[in-house]
């Protein structure tokens, strides 16, 4: 099985520092929904791993996620693409859960599903968290530059063995060429 894990806000959609709260706050990136289409057609299973803190901090209910993720499909369905599997943690920063990347649990969760060994799998994101949470698996972290991807670069120093692309739809194309 060719597997693909992203992260949501930043690396599908837009992110907020406010968070994303609503549906109307869930705006796709551009080309995004189909580079995740074009990664369907070509076998890829992809899967979401995606902190979702706001349902700790009582931003919004777990409806209105499921709602955020329903937007998702249908937009990206449209483009004759799909998610084959959403996994999200709820829990706040001060939680100390094992889910809440860079902590390992939702990448854990998604071998686990899969049945699936996660070494060399591609994992990408936007923030070090994602990154982090990808080598800790055995993952082949990926960082875009969309989201909070710029202030990653900032911030985290050496990233030497990580690469980075422009935006999702960016990496696809040189995962589909390689």
């Amino acid at each position: 099985m060719k597997l693909i894990i992203l992260d949501r806000d930043g690396v599908i959609n837009e992110d907020s520092d406010d968070y994303i709260k609503s549906v109307d706050e869930f705006i796709p990136l551009p080309d995004s929904l189909e580079a995740i289409s074009r990664l369907n057609h070509d076998g890829y299973v992809v899967m979401v791993a995606t902190n979702q803190s706001g349902i700790a901090r009582g931003l919004f209910e777990i409806d209105t996620l499921n709602a955020i993720h329903g937007k998702l499909r249908r937009e990206l369905s449209a483009f004759g693409g799909r998610i084959d599997g959403i996994f999200f943690c709820p829990h706040g920063p001060d939680d100390h859960c094992t889910c809440r990347k860079p902590a390992p649990g939702l990448l854990q969760e998604i071998a686990q599903r899969t049945g699936q060994s996660l070494e060399g799998v591609p994992a990408v994101g936007d923030s070090l968290r994602d990154i982090q949470a990808a080598q800790a698996v055995g993952a082949s972290p990926v960082l875009v530059k969309t989201g909070k991807g710029m202030r990653t670069l900032e911030q985290a120093g050496d990233l030497a063995g990580v690469p980075i692309y422009n935006n999702l739809a960016e990496y696809v194309d040189a995962l589909l060429e390689g």
